[in-house]
């Protein structure tokens, strides 16, 4: 099979596209044949090392396709199956091999691209905004940003859920994205102090929880935007990750909040697998939810489509058709 293999961390000339041996599903595994693979910063942080992996190793951690078999003792799916998943290193390629468990079946009214764009950056967002700081009628939440694919997730189910919604973006274009997903109002942070604008909205209070995927460059900033007692949630390294934090910081700045958390110990097992990525594919398959998908690249192009995602130009999701 081809598929993209990193065989030494580092750049993006580290993604090659080459043969690769075909797996075969084992106990509890499926093989899935891949439609489409989601592109996302973490598959950035696995090539570039931030995040550590034994090499050789395939990058891409969400796919959608077909189960073309099953191992011993699989009930999940059925060979046919159309399924999507995130989670599992190895969907920039041809197939791959998944526990069973981590697949879902892909509603009729979902297609495959919606279904690759929607499992991690989805998921994602239901999680930050359901779970680690559980969004309701009432609060305020600052959503850095808010025109990429998670950060459209995040405005729209933080809509759903009743909360104002304060957005930061980079451009004036990708403040329309992110007002029509539903942001109430929208910083350009390359032209205004986020954090005093974010005072200046909320009356000096501050908001209630901030959800930055941007890492080291918003981080300081983000603390000064919270309310006493608020919440910081870093869940990504867009511009590097955040140093190191003396607890004393969280004390002078109101006794805030601050959690990192990652999705995979939010679908660890397979009743909330089900119900958030169930939440997901129904809120698509009804129109609830809109994916905005920026390009489409071949798989063999996964170099072009990893320096356009760190480059920032792009919004809305990125794949690799397989």
């Amino acid at each position: 099979m081809k598929a993209i293999v990193v065989h030494q961390c580092g750049g993006p000339e580290q993604l090659h596209y080459q043969e690769a041996t075909t797996p075969v599903a084992g106990p509890g595994q499926a093989r899935v044949k891949i439609s489409h693979a989601g592109v996302n910063f973490i598959d950035i942080y696995f090539r570039m090392g931030l995040y550590k992996a034994d090499l050789p190793m395939i990058v891409g951690m969400e796919a959608s396709g077909i189960v073309e078999s099953v191992g011993e003792g699989v009930t999940e799916v059925a060979v046919g199956d159309r399924v999507a998943y995130a989670g599992p290193r190895g969907s920039y390629a041809e197939y791959a091999v998944v526990p069973a468990w981590q697949l879902v079946k892909v509603p009729a009214g979902v297609s495959d691209s919606l279904a690759a764009a929607a499992m991690l950056q989805g998921m994602t967002a239901h999680y930050l905004t359901h779970s680690t700081f559980p969004l309701q009628q009432g609060h305020t939440c600052l959503v850095h940003a808010a025109a990429g694919g998670a950060g459209q997730c995040i405005v729209q189910m933080a809509k759903r859920r009743g909360a104002r919604i304060i957005a930061t973006v980079g451009t004036p274009a990708k403040a329309e994205l992110a007002r029509e997903a539903g942001a109430d109002e929208v910083i350009l942070y390359d032209e205004v102090d986020f954090a005093a604008e974010t005072r200046r909205l909320t009356e000096g209070k501050g908001v209630d929880v901030v959800y930055d995927s941007v890492g080291a460059s918003t981080f300081l900033k983000s603390l000064d935007s919270l309310r006493p007692r608020g919440m910081m949630v870093t869940f990504g390294n867009a511009s590097g990750p955040v140093p190191a934090v003396e607890p004393l910081l969280l004390n002078a700045k109101g006794s805030l909040f601050l959690t990192r958390p990652t999705l995979a110990h939010h679908i660890a097992t397979r009743e909330e697998l089900l119900w958030r990525a169930g939440d997901v594919l129904s809120w698509i398959a009804n129109g609830d939810l809109k994916l905005s998908i920026h390009h489409t690249y071949p798989l063999s192009d996964a170099r072009q489509a990893q320096e356009d995602l760190a480059a920032r130009k792009t919004t809305g999701k990125l794949l690799l058709a397989v």
